[in-house]
């Protein structure tokens, strides 16, 4: 009769721990948990050394997953915002000119050479607004990958000539004398249609801010693993504090803002390079000139 009373609570006393036990465990789950909800730090204090050791090693792992996903949503939400408000910044100015224009033109006393001259400035910012959308959509598609992106090998002259050819009004207009030294062709990693944006945007750029009858001068320079295509003007130059943020999307230099552009054109530029694996540096003395040297991978023999 005793036997079966202690045993009968020996069994209570184990059940009754066992339900401690479990409600133990559940409030230091419970506590781990609610440090994961709230973004806290799990620290060793938080848990007895050596007590639910693989439990807390796998709630840590998906916090960090969680954190590190949490931190990539902030920052592409930034990036979004920031997008957004760059994108309404380069659009406002074309798009107030054009309001500006349709007004002037809806008026019943301006002459018809007046309105050809406005119908002028009219289809310049059409051209502006479209060139901003289509690099906009360029950036992104680099950026989220969303277009195949296929390097081949092949040679850089017909790319360097595709890129000349798309600038060569420009050149004549602005009477600039383009130098290009001659070369072999070699065959190099690269896009073809990617990688003549690259050097538009730089022929672009030297030719915009060279001075009417300046020169322009392209060369190409082969080395053991990269060859480098050199273009380089004498005109404006940029200031050395400036060097490291003219690749920055959008950025401009406060002294080219009266100027066109959008501060895309070498962000995208570096977008491009950096999916060919190849890479861009640039040297400049204020008032003389710059020089920006593109960077692609050769071909193995």
């Amino acid at each position: 009769m005793w036997i079966q009373i202690v045993l009968i609570i020996l069994l209570c006393m184990v059940i009754v721990y066992s339900v401690y036990q479990k409600r133990q465990t559940y409030r230091k789950i419970d506590r781990l948990l609610d440090h994961v909800l709230s973004r806290e730090e799990i620290v060793d204090s938080d848990v007895k050394e050596g007590e639910f050791s693989a439990l807390v090693s796998k709630i840590r792992q998906i916090q960090d997953v969680l954190g590190s996903h949490v931190r990539k949503a902030e920052e592409e939400k930034d990036q979004v915002k920031s997008l957004v408000s760059n994108m309404s910044h380069q659009l406002k100015t074309p798009l107030a000119n054009l309001s500006l224009y349709g007004e002037i033109l809806g008026k019943e006393d301006v002459s018809s050479e007046r309105r050809a001259e406005f119908a002028d400035k009219m289809q310049r910012q059409i051209d502006k607004l479209n060139w901003i959308v289509e690099s906009l959509s360029k950036m992104v598609k680099l950026e989220q990958n969303i277009e195949g992106f296929e390097i081949n090998e092949i040679g850089i002259r017909q790319t360097i000539l595709d890129a000349v050819d798309t600038v060569y009004g420009k050149l004549e207009k602005k009477e600039i004398h383009l130098a290009v030294e001659s070369f072999a062709d070699c065959r190099i990693f690269h896009n073809r249609k990617w990688t003549a944006e690259v050097f538009v945007n730089l022929l672009e750029n030297a030719i915009k801010y060279t001075e009417k009858g300046g020169v322009v001068s392209i060369s190409v320079h082969p080395y053991e693993l990269y060859t480098e295509i050199r273009i380089s003007d004498n005109g404006r130059g940029v200031r050395q504090e400036e060097l490291t943020d003219i690749f920055k999307r959008f950025y401009r230099s406060p002294e080219v803002e009266n100027l066109e552009g959008s501060g895309i054109g070498l962000y995208l530029s570096d977008l491009i390079l950096e999916k060919e694996k190849g890479y861009i540096t640039a040297v400049s003395e204020y008032g003389k000139g710059s020089c920006f040297s593109v960077f692609l991978q050769n071909c193995k023999n």
